[in-house]
Order: C-alpha cells, then structure tokens, then sequence
C-alpha cells in the first residue's frame, strides 16, 4: 500500500511540463482515433516512449525513406512529423484499396501526392490531441500545431527547424489486420507557447471554435488568403473555326481598347474597378481609379473615371494595331469540321 501511495506523490509532484500521462497517452489515443474515424484504419500503438532530444539528435531519428511533415505552431514554432514507409503505405493503402496488404509495401520515396492524403488524418489528430489535453498543463507545448509543408528532402531539415530542445513521442504501431508494423515519431519544441484554455465554473473549458479568439483567428486567415486579379484591356469573340486557324504573324482587331480605362475582373468574372496603365520603376503597373467610377458614380459624362490622375503610361499606343478585320475563309468541312457546324451560331449542332 505504501508504495502505491509513494507512486502517486510522485506523478503528483511531477512537472506537468513533462507529461506523465499527458501528452504521451493522450498521443496515442488521438493518433489511433483519427486513423479510425478518417479512414477506417485500425492501429493498435504496441510502444510509446516520451523523450527530449537535441535538434542534432532529432535528425537521426527518422527512418530511410520516411515521410517528414513540418508543423506549424503558436508563436512561428515548427514542429516535425515522421511517417515510416510502412505506415505511410498503410494509410494510402486504405484510401485506395479499402485495406492494408499483408505483404510489405515497394521501396519508393514519398511524394506530394502521398503528403495530400495523410494531411487530414494528421490535422484530425493534432486536433484530438488538443481536446484531450484541453485541461492538462501538456496543452502549452503540445497544442496549436498543424500541418505546414511537405520536404521532398530531408536534408534541409536541420535548416529549417530552430537549434533547441525538442519533446520527441517515439509511437510503434500494428497496422490493421495483416498485422503490419509502423512507426510515427512527433517532436514539438519543448518550451511550448500555446495559451491554455480558460476553465469555465465547474471544470468545463469553452469550445475553441466559438468566441471572439476564433472569430479574429478566423478574419486573419481569410483576409491572408489570395485573391486572383485580370485586368482586361479588351475582350474578343470569335467563331472556334477563326481560332483553329489563327496563325503567327495575325493582328485581331481589339475594339475599344483605350490604355486609359482597362477594368479589374475577379475570378467570378465580374468587374470590379478601373484602372489605367502605366509603370513603375520600370515594370508594368496599374493605377487605381475611383471604384465608385467602374459603377459609373464618378465618371464623367465622356465615361472616363474623374479620380483617376494623369499619368505617363510609358507605352506606345501603336503597339495596339487595329487591323480592319479578319479573313480567315468559309468555316465548315474546309476547316475540319462537320457540316452541321454554324461559325455563325458558334456551336456545333447536335441530332
């Protein structure tokens, strides 16, 4: 009895910086839980070993011909994710076939393909791993990470990730029913900064997908996202028989084309402002008019944009030659086509 009570002292009084039966249980189910629920692949974790590793002996840990996934964390921590051969095969295996073969997968090295499957089940674990330790002091240095990048290389590995000490959870795996074996090594930064989440009264901590935190989290990730600008100098319509028989050398006749006034279009196709070509600093540039004028709130009654300034384009208007009109001959069987094909209607008539 005693020494049952000594045992329990002393995972009491142990730093929960260190996990105990935090971050590495909590590993193991997530781990398993997200191979179960994403994919229907059954693992049963057969060792698990919690350690701290220097970055130089964090480099020797992965296998030959393992995948290595890098994370990104709280504070621009990095974090890295190595999947054996076997394992990474085994996941694929069950998206592809519908379950692992009993013999051992060909030797290859993992490609983007292989990263884009597994990026889910990884984040679908990061994220149990996070609701499990939501109330374990582990939660500062094992929570907030998901996936990042892919290396195609492991050679840069060193360079990438800081020169510190890393928490390195060391998983062994049987997969599915063939039994095969598997390993997934984990190292996060060891001085976590992830902020732990407030405990409401009586014990419960708030869901991390609602409150303001989310929403701010959530306006920065949209506002980061890229946004697909043409800018259109002139539009051309022309029968696919004109098309097929553009050659080099050819001038199309752009109606309307003005340097002054080329429109903004978003990737809906729909206008979104006007602008005026030019340059800057040698390169080719757009200036901005008022977007009120693009609806025709502030363009004069010529419909050019009042706020827009003037401006040297840096450019020859020759360099838009407006021929008189394409010849490009009869469409029809001349051309390839079925007799049926109108160059007119501009589709081709089905019986």
């Amino acid at each position: 009895m005693s020494e049952i009570i000594r045992r329990k002292l002393a995972r009491g009084a142990a730093s929960g910086h260190e996990g105990g039966p935090g971050a590495d249980q909590g590993w193991r189910l997530a781990f398993a839980r997200a191979c179960r629920d994403g994919i229907g692949l059954h693992v049963e974790v057969t060792g698990l070993r919690l350690a701290r590793r220097g970055l130089a002996e964090l480099l020797d840990l992965p296998p030959e011909r393992a995948m290595i996934v890098l994370l990104d964390g709280p504070g621009g921590g990095l974090g890295m994710v190595a999947l054996s051969p076997d394992l990474l095969a085994a996941l694929i295996e069950m998206q592809t076939i519908g379950k692992v073969a009993a013999q051992p997968p060909a030797q290859r090295r993992p490609t983007r393909t292989d990263a884009a499957m597994v990026t889910g089940i990884l984040d679908r674990a990061l994220i149990e791993l996070e609701g499990i330790l939501a109330e374990e002091a582990d939660f500062e240095w094992a929570g907030g990470f998901r996936y990042a990048s892919f290396l195609e290389d492991p050679r840069p590995l060193g360079l990438l990730l800081d020169d510190q000490p890393y928490r390195v959870l060391l998983t062994d795996l049987s997969l599915g029913e063939a039994g095969r074996k598997g390993q997934v090594i984990l190292a996060l930064p060891a001085e976590g900064k992830a902020a732990r989440p407030v405990a409401r009264r009586g014990g419960k901590t708030p869901p991390r997908e609602s409150g303001a935190g989310f929403a701010a989290a959530l306006g920065e990730a949209v506002m980061a996202a890229d946004c697909v600008l043409e800018s259109v100098i002139a539009r051309v319509t022309l029968p696919l028989c004109d098309v097929m028989a553009l050659e080099a050398g050819q001038v199309l006749t752009l109606t309307g084309a003005v340097l002054e006034k080329i429109t903004l279009v978003g990737i809906d196709g729909r206008p979104l402002g006007l602008a005026r070509l030019g340059q800057h600093r040698g390169m080719r540039a757009l200036r901005l008019a008022d977007i009120e004028a693009s609806d025709g709130g502030a363009a004069g009654e010529s419909g050019e944009p009042a706020s827009a300034p003037a401006m040297d384009t840096g450019f020859d208007p020759g360099v838009l030659d407006m021929a008189q009109g394409l010849d490009f001959g009869q469409c029809g069987e001349e051309a390839g086509f079925p007799a049926a094909f109108d160059p007119a209607q501009r589709f081709l008539a089905t019986g």
